[in-house]
């Protein structure tokens, strides 16, 4: 297994809402926790704490720990258990972070997984660098079979954005997040609630129609689309705009080659097809999506 690696300092104080001059409570204050010690608290997201920390053989693992506001939320702590049984399942690849164990520590819904350094994919596409447009067609690549990966296991991501992809300094990736997946039908189902990022969903999520696997390939596309232009392909400030923008190429879509020439022709037409709003129209399968751009890429 890789080594072990960090977020870097400055990524830290960006997503760390505490500074350490505020007078924190006892819940984020460092120390024993169960068999882990809890070292710096480096991120509070949507439903969890993170922490760095070591377990009992002095290994630095990172920590998630649920939000005390969602404790007594059992949607919310289905969707934390989910979401740790899942990366249990599939955590066994490359580009996909890896887990030790989840549980509950002194009634603290919990998991314990990889400690990654580095800044999310997001951050890299704020501000990118030379030394990145180097390695974008890798990413583009490596980030795709994760999602394959989580496909092949039998189960959709749903929340497939470059906010989830950690790019380490030596531009290794891992997907992370895996709290909106749901296993894989085989028809298209109604998700009981449709959570997750607008910019990134598929017009039938946004619609709440049926969805499948196809849901992802729509959200990768876009991705690919924001590494290779630098802007999202439907922009807007409600989900009712963003669908009315994926459903009407002609509001403001901009192709993606006439924003950056130098993407191929031939990874411009698998983008493009990634994003149908129609799911029949998108590629059936990921591993027919990435032999394709493999092969533009690559050619």
């Amino acid at each position: 297994m890789p080594d072990p690696f960090r977020y870097n300092a400055r990524l830290r104080e960006m997503l760390n809402p505490f500074s350490p001059k505020t007078n924190l409570p006892d819940e984020h204050e460092p120390g024993p926790f169960g068999p882990y010690h809890l070292i710096e608290l480096i991120n509070t997201g949507g439903m969890a704490d993170l922490w760095q920390a070591t377990n009992p053989e002095g290994q630095t693992v990172a920590i998630r720990k649920l939000l005390p506001q969602l404790r007594r939320d059992g949607t919310a702590k289905k969707r934390f258990n989910t979401g740790c049984e899942i990366l249990a399942h599939i955590h066994e690849h490359d580009y996909i972070v890896h887990y030790f164990e989840h549980g509950k520590i002194k009634g603290i819904p919990f998991m314990a997984m990889e400690y990654l350094e580095g800044a999310n994919l997001k951050e890299w596409i704020a501000n990118p660098t030379e030394e990145l447009s180097q390695y974008i067609g890798n990413i583009v690549i490596d980030i795709g079979e994760a999602l394959e990966h989580v496909h092949d296991c039998g189960y959709m991501h749903l929340d497939f954005k470059p906010e989830n992809v950690l790019v380490s300094p030596n531009w290794n990736v891992r997907l992370i997040d895996f709290d909106l997946a749901q296993p894989r039908r085989r028809n298209p189902f109604k998700l009981a609630k449709s959570p997750g990022t607008p910019a990134y969903m598929s017009p039938e999520q946004l619609q709440r129609e049926p969805v499948d696997h196809r849901a992802d390939i729509f959200a990768y596309g876009v991705s690919i689309y924001e590494i290779l232009t630098g802007q999202k392909p439907f922009s807007g400030a409600s989900p009712a705009e963003i669908l009315k923008k994926q459903l009407n190429r002609n509001i403001g879509f901009i192709p993606p080659r006439k924003l950056n020439p130098d993407i191929p022709i031939g990874v411009e037409k698998t983008l493009l097809k990634s994003l149908e709003p129609d799911p029949i129209k998108r590629h059936g399968l990921l591993s027919v999506m990435l032999h394709d751009l493999r092969t533009a890429l690559y050619m």
